[in-house]
């Protein structure tokens, strides 16, 4: 792992490299063009680091969390990982320097930047934590002076990145009430396409980010919930329900924290580019994709195109098939047959992921994760309320975010022919939600596992691996397993260290694996939050 500080470095290679240079070389050779040196404005490195939040669909995330799948071995595996993570701490780095920055310009910590500097280093801590367990956080990011950082225990991380979280709501409620600060660079809410917010409204904005990912990060240790006194999470999560003034929250899609893609230079990952070459060779899996045609929901039409050889109607519910991610590639790509005319699998829809370069926004957090978690926490007992409105208030959310609406809707599908049809497709609310399967069942276990597969089904080809994470915690939705998916047919419950933590940092790295997985970096093990 490397903890080292960039801009220390930096700083350092160039004392090394003036050394008895002139001064008069020195002043020839700087680009008034440039920022000096561990000057780079703040709002410049927050850019790096907002774009760096999202996990883009179409890769590793989108297979694990078994929604899609690839039929053809040179568009890779369907394979669970063996090996190591990847992790952020060149992000948290760049966390820091920001945050230097913006002290050196403000004169103190009481800046928006140092506010979401707060929110990264929870964001990104929880999300390598989560990924590995067990990591250098106290003595991490200190450079050179500190090579070989010992690890902290996954329970202190999230203690402390709820502290932290707690912090960047002060600030950022404070900044707002004063009306006086500097904040540029944020792309998400301040420069958002054709809906700019003033900077203002841009931290309020931000703020209520902070307070849903903390519930995001409560509901995920739902399994310390009552063993973990000192971590208070029910009365956390109560804190944060209760007291919407103090802790906004996302209220409307509108909220959300998502990564827009344009025509011009940021194109969706699956455009019409690249259809002619993935257009048979990557399909929808059956997690997702079966689930909903099995539930009657409009959103596998959205999706996927229909299986034509399975011989029903094209906008027939049992069209939507997706591929058992456990399945060889090889069975898998006979079914997909020639394509459109006679494959046994759901392909991609056309029309939404390939007829041009803007696709769909990609959530990072949601609208409807937010209604989800506050659902569980009422089924949980966390809360009190209607968990009922809660559930399906975030199904009502995503489906709206997929352009779905309460009577008729058009469905666009593509015909064997390769031409589009818009088909008319009735869809009503409360019919999709009296079904036996959907209606809400109540604060119990089977209320519990509508609300997580609700939540799944939102969290499509979304959220990099949040739903891995939801499947890992709870067992909803049940998971494909086979030889296609790897590993014995097991799925892992982590991913191990980097491949160098046992040269550079190895007695730390050795106590830690002693100390959580009896001293090997097993990935079939469970990390602390979920055993």
């Amino acid at each position: 792992m490397n903890y080292l500080k960039i801009p220390a470095i930096i700083a350092l290679a160039a004392t090394i490299l003036t050394t008895g240079c002139s001064k008069k070389f020195e002043q020839y050779s700087q680009n008034a063009n440039q920022p000096l040196p561990g000057k780079v404005p703040a709002g410049i490195i927050l850019k790096s680091i907002l774009n760096d939040l999202v996990v883009q669909p179409g890769g590793d995330a989108d297979k694990q969390d078994q929604f899609i799948c690839s039929n053809y071995v040179y568009y890779g595996l369907n394979s669970y990982w063996t090996g190591s993570a990847t992790l952020e701490y060149g992000d948290l780095n760049n966390t820091l320097a920001m945050e230097a920055e913006a002290r050196r310009a403000a004169g103190s910590d009481n800046n928006p930047y140092h506010a979401l500097g707060l929110f990264f280093r929870a964001f990104y801590f929880v999300d390598m934590s989560e990924k590995v367990g067990d990591l250098p956080m106290t003595d991490a990011l200190q450079g050179i002076k500190n090579t070989t950082p010992k690890y902290d225990s996954q329970k202190d991380i999230f203690k402390q990145a709820l502290i932290w979280l707690d912090s960047a709501n002060t600030i950022l409620a404070g900044q707002i009430a004063s009306k006086v600060f500097e904040f540029s660079g944020d792309f998400y809410y301040s420069e958002r396409i054709n809906n700019p917010l003033g900077p203002i409204a841009a931290l309020s904005e931000w703020q209520k980010v902070v307070n849903s990912y903390k519930l995001r990060v409560l509901i995920e240790l739902s399994k310390r919930a009552t063993d973990n006194a000192d971590l208070n999470i029910p009365q956390q999560f109560a804190t944060i329900f209760n007291n919407p003034t103090q802790y906004p929250i996302f209220t409307a899609s509108a909220d959300n924290l998502q990564y827009v893609y344009n025509s011009s230079y940021n194109y969706y990952p699956d455009n019409i580019t690249n259809y002619g070459n993935n257009q048979i060779r990557l399909n929808l899996a059956a997690t997702l994709e079966t689930t909903l045609g099995q539930l009657h929901d409009i959103r596998a039409m959205v999706f996927g195109e229909p299986a034509r050889g399975l011989g029903f109607a094209d906008t027939a519910y049992e069209s939507f098939v997706g591929a058992p991610s456990g399945m060889d590639l090889s069975t898998m790509s006979k079914l997909i047959g020639s394509g459109l005319a006679d494959s046994k699998l759901s392909l991609y829809n056309r029309n939404l992921f390939y007829s041009g370069y803007t696709g769909q926004p990609t959530y990072i957090l949601s609208y409807p994760e937010v209604c989800f978690c506050i659902a569980e926490g009422i089924n949980r007992g966390w809360i009190t309320g209607d968990a009922n409105t809660w559930y399906m208030n975030g199904v009502k959310a995503d489906l709206a975010f997929h352009g779905i609406v309460d009577g008729a809707n058009v469905v666009t599908l593509m015909a064997a022919s390769g031409a589009e049809i818009a088909y008319p497709k009735f869809f009503g609310f409360a019919d999709y939600f009296n079904q036996p399967a959907i209606k809400y069942a109540g604060n119990n276990a089977m209320g519990l596992a509508q609300i997580l597969t609700q939540k799944y089904l939102a969290y499509a080809r979304n959220s990099g691996y949040q739903a891995y994470f939801q499947w890992r915690r709870t067992g909803v939705p049940k998971f494909d397993v086979g030889s296609g998916t790897g590993n014995g047919g097991v799925i892992p419950r982590r991913w191990q260290y980097p491949t160098n933590e046992g040269t550079s940092n190895g007695a730390n790295y050795q106590a830690a694996l002693q100390s959580q997985y009896g001293g090997s970096d097993d990935i079939n093990q469970d990390v602390w939050m979920v055993k």
